[in-house]
């Protein structure tokens, strides 16, 4: 089994893990997760551990007399698979008493991720919330805090970069009620993290009000930008993201036009998520028309989350991703489009998409 077949098998059918090793991975949040870090054949991906097709995965763990991990399918050893250690930053906190990882987290091995503001005008309400979310769900834990100021990021990224080695950081926000749909906030907290450390930055945010935001945002020092439409049949959005589907896919493509004028050709993103019910065709045909405008589509394969109404809701299969990344790697490759020209963000990650290793693959 190749790479590519491995990576994207993990991510769609899981791991299942007897005991908990390397770092915690990510329960509940915002955007994907249940998931956690792992390196198969020097790749670092998220795969899922704490979902219910992970807890059925054909894919275990053992230790060997060497004490190294070895990745299994059934009785067969795949792989050698290694864990990231708990990040350094983990350690420390604020001088008002937070951890600094309720402030933000590592992903993958190098990537600095938060979410600003921890709640979203659209979350409580079933009527309106995206049926995939578990935005609260760490809040209410107590895992995290409802807003992070922008002096607390700057100083956490700070010590991630300073001893942590971490390279670049995405700040993802829950939509609040203002028209700027969190851009004004996210300007405040770039702002705040540029003037204390050199960090590329991602920020994520729906389309707002006025496009001018993304010239106030990159002024900030936000090197590149997200907004995920997740889905693109407006039957499909309509059932599984009720608000966010009052915004219509025609806007996030006036807002995907005007910010890569601003940020400029591949480092403006969009999450898809493959397995919520757009077919095949559909996500090659949105991917085709964000490729020719300059925006990197980021297919990820769905996972369930615990305690979302989706939670029972099966992932994609493995040939359905494997045909879909080979066609947007074929679209990738022929526009000169790659996740390592992105400056930050998912996209540059990589690590929840198998996606980065067939941009080199044309599409037959």
């Amino acid at each position: 089994m190749n790479k590519q077949q491995l990576i994207t098998d993990l991510q769609t059918q899981g791991l299942r893990l007897v005991q908990e090793m390397g770092a915690s991975g990510r329960k509940g949040g915002a955007g994907p997760s249940d998931h956690k870090a792992v390196t198969v054949g020097g790749t670092t991906v998220m795969v899922p551990i704490y979902t219910g097709s992970a807890a059925r995965s054909p894919y275990t763990v053992t230790i060997d007399d060497t004490l190294e991990p070895l990745l299994h399918y059934g009785d067969e050893v795949v792989a050698p698979i290694a864990f990231p250690h708990q990040p350094k930053f983990y350690g420390l906190t604020t001088a008002d008493g937070i951890p600094y990882w309720k402030i933000a987290l590592l992903h993958s091995h190098d990537v600095l991720a938060t979410t600003v503001l921890q709640t979203c005008m659209r979350y409580s309400d079933a009527a309106t919330s995206c049926q995939f979310c578990a935005i609260g769900q760490s809040l209410e834990a107590g895992r995290t805090i409802a807003r992070k100021t922008p002096a607390q990021l700057a100083e956490v990224a700070e010590a991630a970069v300073r001893l942590d080695d971490v390279k670049h950081m995405v700040m993802t926000s829950g939509t609040p009620n203002a028209s700027d749909r969190g851009a004004a906030y996210l300007t405040e907290c770039a702002r705040a993290i540029k003037n204390q450390v050199s960090l590329p930055i991602q920020a994520q945010c729906e389309p707002p009000d006025d496009f001018l935001w993304f010239d106030r945002l990159r002024a900030a020092g936000v090197d590149a930008l997200g907004m995920h439409l997740e889905a693109i049949d407006p039957q499909v959005r309509a059932k599984i993201m009720p608000g966010k589907a009052t915004v219509p896919v025609d806007y996030y493509y006036e807002a995907f036009a005007a910010a890569v004028k601003v940020f400029g050709r591949g480092q403006v993103s969009t999450y898809l998520l493959a397995g919520l019910g757009d077919d095949l065709p559909t996500l090659l045909t949105a991917c085709d028309r964000l490729v020719a405008i300059g925006v990197y589509p980021f297919v990820v394969p769905f996972v369930p989350i615990s305690g979302t109404p989706l939670a029972n809701h099966a992932p994609p299969t493995s040939d359905f991703m494997l045909a879909l990344y080979q066609q947007v790697g074929g679209m990738l490759n022929r526009a000169g489009l790659s996740s390592n020209d992105i400056k930050a963000g998912c996209a540059k990650c990589g690590a929840c998409s198998a996606l980065s290793t067939f941009e080199e693959v044309v599409s037959c």
